[in-house]
């Protein structure tokens, strides 16, 4: 993760300071709950809270302690008892450091879940609201990349706003499933720590306990949770890509937004380049790049080991604040883009009507012709128009394989005809 591609709001949730805090509370409301049991005094359990509740835990301190230990959950410990005092002794009484930073990764993972969705949010409003503004807007519809038939620019971001509620859906199901809780010590029997005390802990850091935990949290949850981001971020760079080929100066249909004093290049003064959803589709790519390594964390050894550890310190922040940053970007481009109609229109008429071919078609088969003799004359009508040779209509008039009248013929090429059920699908997608 670099700054650059960051929100301070979700960077600010793997920071070191928000790390040990996190970890100073699992391990504050795990002796909380065995003072209540009668496992350590209630007044060293409260001076815990009294003396670590406020405090500072110095990273730099416990990075020191750390070179001596060689391990992080000793070295937090040992820097919590020198602010807490006598009482520390009581810290992590039976549990093992998983509990501690699993538990960890599974809130700092729920809290960027909740940002994620806000920033879906985001992104979906945009995209109503612009989708409504250009509901009847018509455009031409590619497959292949080449004109296809008619559709309405609406239509294109209704069908991106329908893609981006089922990635709200799984985010949101990726978050039930990573916010679990372990508390239950070494290799996940609880012989050392009540099972009570996870109850205790996950109510308290607002997770779900982990019903079988063998020292770990079973990696086939993160393995999801990385999964579901990784379709959410192949999404933004659909749309990413939808945008970048509608700026192309051949097509112009729609572009970013192109602010007061912005340079497009070095070199061209005249450059305005789709730099913001190039920039998305270099960030999928990072997003899709932890999904592998989540996936091969689900096999570890026996009861654990820590091949995850050190995937897992890279990829929880950097695809989580990654997505969360293209997201909100995605968001702004959206509701920033430059759209015209002007444009959509001429690229419409740039084949002289052959985007009605399908139409005359099937007109010539429910008027009696074969529908391998209807395909052949408007096929062969439709290339002389590919070859600049004349207007479409005038062709297929001047046919007589084609046995429509002219006023039946001309009908055929209203472009309201591929409008009408815009509604229906409207309806389907944002409701009455």
């Amino acid at each position: 993760m670099i700054t650059r591609y960051s929100r301070p709001v979700a960077a600010a949730i793997w920071s070191q300071e928000t790390k040990y805090k996190i970890w100073f509370e699992i391990e504050a409301h795990a002796a909380t709950k065995m003072a209540e049991l009668g496992v350590i005094p209630k007044e060293s359990a409260d001076a815990i809270w009294a003396k670590g509740k406020d405090a500072t835990f110095d990273a730099d301190r416990i990075d020191e302690i750390e070179r001596t230990t060689k391990h992080d959950v000793i070295a937090f410990l040992t820097h919590v008892a020198e602010i807490v005092g006598e009482e520390a002794r009581f810290l992590h009484q039976g549990m093992t450091s998983s509990d501690v930073l699993d538990t960890c990764f599974a809130v700092q993972l729920a809290r960027s879940s909740d940002l994620l969705i806000e920033g879906v949010d985001r992104v979906l409003a945009a995209l109503e609201t612009r989708a409504k503004e250009h509901k009847y807007t018509p455009t031409v519809g590619r497959s292949h990349g080449i004109h296809a038939e008619p559709v309405t620019f609406g239509l294109k971001l209704a069908g991106y706003h329908a893609e981006f509620q089922r990635a709200k859906r799984r985010l949101i199901t990726a978050k039930e499933e990573i916010a679990t809780c372990a508390i239950s010590g070494a290799v996940g029997t609880f012989a050392n720590v009540d099972p009570a005390v996870e109850q205790y802990v996950a109510d308290q850091m607002g997770l779900t306990v982990e019903p079988v935990s063998t020292q770990v949290i079973p990696r086939d949850r993160h393995a999801a949770f990385f999964a579901a981001l990784g379709v959410v971020a192949s999404s933004v760079e659909r749309l990413a890509v939808e945008i970048r080929h509608l700026q192309r100066t051949e097509v112009l249909e729609a572009e970013e937004f192109f602010d007061k004093g912005q340079k497009g290049s070095s070199a061209m003064p005249h450059k305005r380049n789709p730099v913001l959803t190039e920039n998305l589709t270099g960030l999928a790519r990072l997003i899709r790049s932890a999904v592998t390594p989540a996936m091969e964390n689900v096999a570890l050894w026996h009861e654990r080991d820590i091949s995850h550890s050190s995937v897992e310190r890279g990829i929880g922040p950097d695809a989580t604040i990654h997505l969360d940053f293209a997201l909100h970007r995605l968001a702004n481009v959206v509701e920033r883009l430059n759209v015209y109609p002007e444009n959509m229109q001429k690229n419409i008429d740039r084949l002289g009507g052959l985007v009605h071919s399908q139409r005359v078609m099937l007109a010539l088969t429910q008027a009696g012709v074969s529908r391998e003799d209807a395909y052949a004359a408007v096929q062969e009508n439709a290339m002389k128009v590919w070859r600049g040779e004349g207007a479409f209509l005038d062709f297929l008039k001047a046919d007589d394989r084609v046995t429509l009248p002219a006023d039946q013929l001309e009908a055929l090429f209203d472009l309201g005809y591929h409008t009408k059920n815009v509604d229906v699908v409207f309806k389907r997608v944002f409701g009455d």
